[in-house]
């Protein structure tokens, strides 16, 4: 029987009539790991990448084990909510990026993050902790991928066979495995602050042109007992630059990424603040109730995978405004030519320009 690919959903995410849940590459990488995964033993089954379950949940569709691990909290969420709409008889545990993802398992798919450090990451792991034998499936869309996603792979394996073109996407498959390592983060000194990141992350252990101008402008918070809010942390920058301006304020920064996530607490341990930032993994601001924050802080990614959709955005400053205190300001900076003000006019209040380049507007919208 095959596998019902089109009632999956990416839902929570976005959705949209060109946002699909399952592609080519996903297909064709489920196609050319068929036989290792029939005859691999229950358990050493991982995949690694999945956006919506459609890897994960057509292999547990015969009855095996799968070990999983998506980097974005919303991936997590729609494989589980795809699992209870079409059924799967195997289980599907999903792991953080570490050593008992990948330990003893002998196949293991994985959708080519387009990020070199990122791949590199999993690739060391798979090749510290999977079993000698093990044999990596890594496709994506061939507009996605470079030649030096094969030099990363033969970095920490020593067979690379890649596969023909189907549908513009291709898999590379890699055996023989050495080498290996833990994701550690790469590290920079950025002024006064070190700024930590592990791979994939937005603007890596840097500072980007964007988060630079609105930390310019940044107004300070009204009261030393502030709460304030990095959202969409990334990094971590923000947050810890907060924490070191204003010594009485609490920070909470949050990220739908699990890389991010890592990479802001490694960013604030560094910077001696880690006791007055809580930096967790969220969708938006869940966490937090409603009118609880004095400022909040936001360059709102505008991408979902590949694909550029505003509704990213406007969901990230409909949740803000549900989060500031009245009177409270969210303080955005973002590329001028998408044209968010009125958006932010809509969903957040009456709003300003801050300040202007050539490539950045950063605005205060202030809460009724």
């Amino acid at each position: 029987m095959e596998f019902p690919f089109d009632a999956l959903r990416r839902w929570p995410d976005v959705e949209a009539p060109d946002l699909v849940a399952v592609d080519a590459a996903d297909r064709l990488l489920l196609d050319l790991s068929e036989d290792a995964r029939r005859d691999a033993a229950p358990g050493e089954v991982v995949v690694i990448g999945d956006a919506y379950g459609a890897l994960s949940l057509a292999s547990a569709a015969g009855g095996q084990p799968v070990r999983v691990h998506q980097d974005s909290l919303l991936g997590e969420r729609a494989l589980a909510a795809n699992a209870k709409r079409v059924g799967t008889p195997g289980r599907i545990a999903s792991l953080p990026l570490s050593g008992e993802l990948v330990r003893d398992a002998r196949v293991v798919l994985l959708r080519l993050p387009r990020s070199l450090d990122a791949l590199d990451d999993v690739a060391g792991l798979i090749a510290q902790y999977a079993h000698p034998e093990v044999r990596v499936f890594a496709g994506g869309r061939i507009k996605h991928m470079t030649l030096a996603m094969n030099d990363v792979l033969r970095r920490y394996f020593g067979r690379l066979d890649i596969s023909a073109a189907r549908q513009k996407s291709r898999v590379l498959i890699a055996a023989e495995p050495h080498g290996g390592r833990d994701p550690e983060p790469k590290r920079a000194q950025v002024g006064d602050l070190e700024v930590c990141a592990f791979g994939g992350v937005f603007a890596g252990a840097g500072l980007d042109i964007g988060t630079r101008f609105l930390l310019d402008n940044l107004s300070t918070p009204t009261r030393d007992s502030a709460l304030v809010v990095d959202l969409a942390c990334g990094n971590g920058v923000v947050a810890a630059t907060l924490a070191r301006r204003h010594p009485r304020v609490r920070v909470h920064a949050s990220d739908v990424s699990a890389a991010a996530v890592a990479s802001a607490r490694a960013t604030v341990a560094a910077n001696g603040v880690a006791d007055r930032v809580e930096v967790i993994q969220d969708v938006g601001l869940s966490s937090l109730p409603d009118g609880v924050a004095d400022l909040i802080a936001l360059n709102p990614p505008f991408h979902t995978g590949a694909a550029v959709h505003e509704r990213l955005a406007h969901g990230l400053f409909a949740d803000a405004a549900r989060v500031l205190a009245p009177g409270g300001e969210l303080w955005t900076v973002w590329n001028s030519h998408l044209r968010y003000r009125s958006a932010l006019e809509r969903l957040v209040g009456p709003t300003r320009q801050v300040a202007r380049n050539a490539k950045f507007t950063v605005t205060v919208s202030r809460s009724a």
